[in-house]
């Protein structure tokens, strides 16, 4: 059987870079690694962010969200089909930040994923410096990801306070009473040692991690307030564009995340932004577009930004 991993998070927690690390040590140790994005949005720039790791040894895969739900779940199976014919011996799932686990486990109980797959761990990343203030769909998928993940990886702990990551700890238990959750974190559940430091043991750990078959009280509905605009073409330096990337998050309402890229003479630049942490830096190939990701946005207050 072929194990597989479902790695969660919220929007900007830092899954895409925490999934570079795994699947390259994976691969280090042999191991033909799938790689399934899942991604809400209609165009998947987090694919190309972990374009470098593809190889003989590493097969990337897409499911981009332009479609409804039941197309959008037919692609995600047959991508599954496909990355098991290809012979991988491991793979794993990273989905949005607005996806509902228990899509994960229901479609491993389909035919006929259900004879090549068995479930592995799934690992939940949360920002060390967690909102306190979120609405209640948000607030019911961070409670349904810690539910069953058998490690919770705070990151950004380099850039955050202890009494940051205790009340991280906090606001998740609290989550998981709110939505009558048994289950509260412990100690051995969470690791905060910053993942740039991670031995090869540390990762040997969170892939044997499993997970936890909690129940909570499910609320979310297909029909969400989470959205996305697409911006193309933006011209902008580097230091522009950390600048609006910067005023959006403070200025507009229900603003998550921001990624994307944009072109200065041959070189292309990467922009990855959520509160509190705003990053622009080089990269090998990107595409001209912009993703602003949010919940109750209001559209016109952000397009001023890219007149």
């Amino acid at each position: 059987m072929i194990k597989i991993d479902l790695i969660t998070g919220f929007l900007g927690s830092g899954k895409t870079t925490f999934i570079k690390k795994y699947a390259d040590q994976l691969t280090k140790k042999g191991c033909k690694t799938g790689i399934l994005e899942n991604d809400y949005g209609a165009v998947n720039v987090d694919m190309m962010l972990l374009g470098e790791l593809q190889s003989d040894n590493c097969v990337i895969e897409t499911v981009a969200g332009a479609c409804d739900a039941h197309c959008h779940k037919r692609r995600f199976k047959t991508k599954l089909i496909s990355l098991a014919m290809s012979g991988c011996s491991r793979v794993i799932i990273e989905p949005s930040g607005i996806f509902d686990v228990d899509e994960f486990f229901d479609v491993l109980h389909e035919e006929p994923l259900d004879r090549w797959y068995e479930a592995g761990s799934v690992i939940t990343i949360v920002d060390a410096k967690l909102e306190n203030d979120l609405s209640e769909q948000s607030e019911y998928l961070l409670a349904s990801q810690a539910a069953n993940a058998g490690k919770i990886i705070i990151s950004k702990t380099s850039q955050a306070q202890p009494e940051d990551i205790k009340n991280t700890v906090e606001h998740l238990n609290k989550a998981l009473e709110k939505f009558r959750c048994k289950r509260r974190l412990k100690s051995c559940d969470i690791i905060t040692k910053d993942w740039e430091s991670f031995s090869e043991e540390d990762f040997e750990a969170i892939s044997n991690s499993g997970y936890i078959p909690e129940s909570y009280v499910k609320v979310l509905s297909e029909n969400t307030d989470y959205s996305s605009f697409y911006y193309l073409h933006v011209k902008a330096t580097p230091d522009e564009l950390k600048e609006i990337a910067e005023r959006i998050l403070k200025e507009c309402m229900g603003v998550f995340r921001i990624k994307g890229f944009v072109k200065q003479d041959d070189s292309w630049f990467e922009l990855n932004a959520a509160k509190g942490n705003v990053e622009v830096s080089p990269i090998c190939n990107g595409q001209e577009i912009i993703i602003v990701i949010g919940e109750n946005m209001e559209k016109n207050q952000i397009d001023k930004f890219f007149e």
